[in-house]
């Protein structure tokens, strides 16, 4: 939280230049969102996507927030009012409460400068050299070496995560490495700011953000957070793994069995997204990736996640798979656009399970080949 630009991951609409994919799909709706006083509203709930349950735990919330209305840069915002009540019907939050802390929120025009760009360029086709541009952003020393530092410092954890959930370490790091390389950088933005912004400023997914929103402040009041202090991405992706509000409620776990749910903390992080790759079918012992020798293009297959093939379908095309996975697994095409030719691979379930961290080939290749590079160097690191 995150990149090729893309909307439909719940995870990590972070910081690793990819936007969406957290996770699990969304499915796109047009959106009217109502903004300043006087403009039409929807009378409907904040959010019809997925949301949180009523938290049922005692119902105090942290931080001394009261006040009588919303000022600041959300006075005047009935959508924002009608979402007060929203969350005092459901959740049972104060609405003083709520108006305290909303009148705390700022609005980030870059933000909606950033993805007001951004949304231009979503249906575009990869081009020449993009791959290679991506791919070296992140396979790099900086990315592997860390890997490797936080793979000695935090053996254990990953090895318990890869018994409990059946997810290798590496793919466990790989997705580290490219959210915020182990930690090192999780974000500047409140949270708060961002969610409240793309909640009531961004027309075309601020129904998804409302969700988020509200799943953020039931997360601040369970896990005893001051909601006005977490820091994450732009869009409101945190820690270590750049998980929604949404995706934490669902996937998030107590790794070091402190009590709490701590995204910032490695040992959680290292469980919660063991646990969201298990969550979302993955395959202990079956393969990611594989080479496939013929033309994909000369056979008229179509790449990308959305077809899928059966091994015989490949073959009957002319196509054979390096890695024979000795199973009747769906099978994806991936088009990878290097400087001076094209390449194609086969992915398997497991890659599309990390597509579902972020629905973006380029994001899934790379975390695949950086976890496979963590993996070499930290087996021939002399500390090994």
């Amino acid at each position: 939280m995150k990149h090729v630009v893309t909307f439909s991951t719940r995870v990590c609409f972070g910081l690793s230049l990819l936007i969406f994919s957290g996770c699990a799909n969304q499915p796109e709706k047009p959106q009217t969102v109502n903004q300043r006083a006087g403009t039409p509203t929807q009378q409907i709930p904040p959010s019809r996507s997925r949301s949180a349950t009523p938290d049922l735990r005692p119902l105090t919330a942290t931080g001394g927030y009261r006040a009588e209305s919303v000022s600041g840069d959300y006075a005047g915002y009935q959508a924002l009012n009608q979402f007060i009540d929203f969350m005092a019907q459901k959740h049972g939050f104060d609405r003083y409460y709520l108006n305290g802390l909303f009148s705390q929120a700022k609005r980030k025009q870059w933000t909606l400068d950033y993805l007001a760009k951004s949304d231009q360029s979503l249906k575009a086709q990869p081009g020449k050299g993009s791959w290679s541009r991506y791919r070296a952003k992140f396979l790099d020393d900086r990315h592997i070496n860390s890997g490797v530092v936080f793979w000695h410092r935090h053996q254990n954890a990953l090895q318990r995560a890869s018994r409990q959930y059946g997810v290798p370490a590496e793919y466990i790091l790989g997705i580290m490495a490219i959210e915020t390389t182990f930690g090192s950088y999780v974000g500047n933005h409140r949270v708060i700011d961002a969610l409240t912004t793309l909640a009531f400023d961004y027309r075309r997914r601020g129904e998804y953000f409302r969700g988020e929103l509200e799943n953020f402040l039931v997360m601040a009041r369970s896990e005893r957070i001051d909601p006005a202090r977490p820091v994450g991405s732009f869009a409101g992706a945190m820690g270590l793994g750049q998980f929604m509000p949404s995706s934490f409620m669902e996937w998030a776990v107590d790794f070091n069995g402190d009590g709490r749910r701590d995204l910032w903390d490695p040992e959680d992080s290292i469980g919660s997204v063991a646990n969201y790759f298990a969550q979302h079918g993955w395959q202990p012992g079956q393969p990611v990736v594989s080479s496939v020798n013929g033309s994909p293009a000369a056979s008229n297959l179509e790449p990308g996640l959305d077809h899928l093939y059966s091994l015989k379908s490949l073959t009957e095309s002319g196509l054979s798979v390096g890695t024979d996975c000795g199973c009747d697994a769906p099978l994806r095409l991936l088009w990878l656009r290097h400087n001076n030719n094209d390449e194609y691979r086969v992915g398997y379930p497991n890659f599309y399970v990390i597509t579902r961290y972020n629905q973006s080939t380029h994001y899934a290749m790379a975390v695949h080949e950086l976890a496979q590079a963590i993996k070499n160097a930290y087996h021939n690191d002399k500390r090994g």
